[in-house]
Parts: structure tokens; sequence; C-alpha cells
């Protein structure tokens, strides 16, 4: 983990520490590595070097599905990141003798209860929340509730100081709360390294990749992509019928392109979320259809929640050649078994965006990955030269 900000300019909020709820064991056990090999590297004194940062916490629970937090040691004057994942429906508990997965309100409920049990003694609280909690519930359309905005002004209220999101679904959501911070980063660089990885071939240029969008809500993210390349765009939107409405949403008709043609490019697709993974797979058959050579597909989040064999069906009819996500969020053992699937390790990411936090450094260069991006794709010009 590279030095970008010295000790000798920079000092600590208070003594770093993370928390780890039930549902983001994993992802906090490999930030806080990242974390200890950096400060060992940069800490001259040895004062803030530690064999590790994480708080022993536990979440038990009764019988009845009734749940209480522990904090195992003194947070007081502490500089605290709870790192949490409200989508592990890995993890389950006991209720009534039947073992349960948790819902995204019961770790959100884990998150409460744990910053409850820190009892006002940090002297900082940072949510970290990569999947933002009810992110797709961010507006009012009729007589609906505004979870999201409910969520954040919840845990402002408990004295959380700042979030620390990915891929916000609506990042306009952090209006609901403008006394506390909100940070909203993207894996750009990590997902295009991962790509390059598994496939050393592709060439990042505009006279053989293209980026297309899925819809209309994606289109941000991939103007990234498209622009930081150099690369040309394009969009599908989705024309959807207002008069019915089926699960909850109105069902769409058809996917309508907008765009430079296709044929013989290769195509990147970039979203926040793979949920069914029934728009994807349309969108991948028919750019197949329009003749494209290879198809990535990129999601921050892969949660498929109707299962992967649509996606082994799609896979192997030749609709897609990869689906890159990050380990930001829970992925079952059988996903990351998958041939089509790639991941993209953002933990050192993280650990570089809570480090930044901790010594109250600016995360601006975190945040506009440009410079990184450009040098992956003159390292990757350089080898493919020399083949």
């Amino acid at each position: 983990m590279a030095s970008k900000f010295t000790l000798s300019t920079a000092r600590p909020k208070g003594p770093l520490a993370l928390i780890s709820t039930p549902g983001a064991r994993e992802l906090t056990q490999l930030v806080d590595k990242n974390l200890v090999e950096w400060y060992k590297s940069v800490d001259v004194d040895g004062s803030l070097k530690k064999d590790t940062f994480v708080i022993d916490a536990s979440y038990p629970r009764f019988t009845n599905g009734e749940g209480k937090a522990m904090v195992m040691e003194t947070l007081r004057g502490k500089d605290l990141f709870i790192i949490s994942d409200m989508s592990n429906h890995g993890v389950t508990y006991n209720f009534y003798g039947k073992e349960i997965p948790m819902t995204p309100d019961e770790h959100f409920a884990d998150l409460k209860r744990i910053i409850c049990a820190a009892n006002c003694k940090p002297e900082r609280i940072t949510v970290v929340m990569p999947m933002l909690y009810e992110g797709r519930q961010h507006r009012r359309a009729g007589r609906e509730s505004l979870d999201c905005a409910l969520m954040l002004h919840e845990l402002y209220d408990m004295g959380v100081s700042d979030i620390i999101t990915f891929d916000a679904h609506d990042p306009r959501v952090q209006n609901a709360v403008p006394m506390m911070g909100f940070d909203n980063y993207f894996p750009t660089y990590q997902v295009l390294k991962a790509l390059t990885k598994r496939f050393p071939d592709v060439k990042l240029d505009k006279n053989s990749l293209m980026c297309i969008s899925p819809d209309e809500g994606a289109i941000g993210r991939n103007v990234y992509y498209a622009s930081v390349l150099g690369l040309d765009l394009g969009m599908f939107y989705k024309r959807r019928d207002y008069a019915s409405v089926v699960n909850g949403r109105n069902p769409i008709i058809a996917h309508e392109y907008i765009g430079s043609p296709v044929m013989g490019m290769n195509v990147f697709v970039a979203d926040d979320m793979i949920a069914t993974g029934d728009s994807m797979i349309k969108l991948a058959r028919e750019i197949k259809e329009k003749g494209a050579q290879r198809v990535f597909l990129s999601a921050t989040f892969s949660l498929f929640t109707e299962g992967l064999e649509k996606f082994d069906r799609a896979y192997e009819d030749g609709l897609f050649d990869a689906v890159i996500s990050t380990n930001l969020s829970y992925r079952t053992p059988e996903l990351r078994e998958r041939k089509w699937f790639i991941e993209a390790d953002c933990s050192k990411y993280l650990a570089y965006i809570i480090a930044a936090g901790n010594l109250n450094e600016a995360v601006s260069n975190l945040l506009d990955p440009f410079e990184k991006i450009h040098q992956l794709v003159a390292e990757l010009n350089a080898k493919q030269q020399n083949f």
C-alpha cells in the first residue's frame, strides 16, 4: 500500500478503530490488513503502529429474534469507523429453532445497536456503508416512504458525523442531511484493473472498445468511463408500461438504443448493481444482435437475487464474456466459482479512504482516479506492443 500522505504533515483525529457489523467481517479484515501495513511503513516513531485496528464486537440474539450489540473494549477518544454490508444474506440467526438469513433491515438494526453500544465515547463515528441502505428508495412517487433519507437522519441523530459509500444509486439523497459528511466513491480504476488482468489483450481505445449505459440512470458512471478513456458512448433507455405495475414496478416494454454503431466493437457496460439481472441479459442480447464482438458487464454490487442459472445460460449462449464486480458486498461461494465472474478487490482503496479520513487529509485524488487509469492504460499498451 503505497504512501499518498505522510504523518509528518498529518496527525489523526484520534486513535483509529474499526468495528465490523456481522455482514462485513471479511471486508473489514482485508481493510485492516492494508491499514496495518501502511501505518507501519509511514509511522516513523511507532506511536500509531498496531497489529490490528479491529475492535472486537459481538451481536448476540435471543431465540425470538431480538438482539443486542456489545463492544469488548473501550472506544473513548477513538476515531471509529464502522464497516457494514447491508446485503449479506449469508449471515443467519436462530429464530424459533430455524436458521434465518439476515435481511437489510436487520443489518441496519445491528448497525444502530453497535452505535448505541459505543455510547457516544468515540471522538468521531464514521459509517462505511459501501452499498447504501435503501438507496433505491431515494425519492417519493405517490404515497411512499422515503427510507434512504430516513436512514440518514437516524444515523445523524445518533451522532454519526460521516458516511462513506460507493456508487450510490442517487447521491442527491445526501441533501437530506446537509450537516453530515457524505462521500460517494466509484471503483472505476479497480474495475478496469480487474478487467485487463483477466483479458490482457483488450484494448482500451475508441477503435476497439465503446461504453454503453444500460439506462438513463447509469449514464453518469458510463460517461466517466468513456471520458477518461476517450471512448464513444451509447445508451439504452427503458420504455416502460406506466399503466401497469408488476412486483411493485412498471414493467419494461422494450430497450431502445441511442448511439454509435456497435458492429465489430468490444462493449463495456457499467451499472451500480445487478439485482435480478433480467435487464442486463436483455441488454447483452441486443448488443450481440447488433454485431458486438465481446461484451463486458460491470456492476459495483452483484446481488443476483434470482440466482445464477440465467447468467450461466446467457454465458453459454455467448451473450457476454464476463461480469466484473467488487468485493464491497456479499458474494456467494457459488458466484465466486463462476468462470464468467471477475472480482475487483477494493479493500486497499477503502483502506486509503479510511486512512485519509483518520488523518483529516483531502480525498480529492481518491475521488478521481484519472491519473491512475491513464497509468494503467499506458502500462497495458506497452505490454501489448511487446507481444
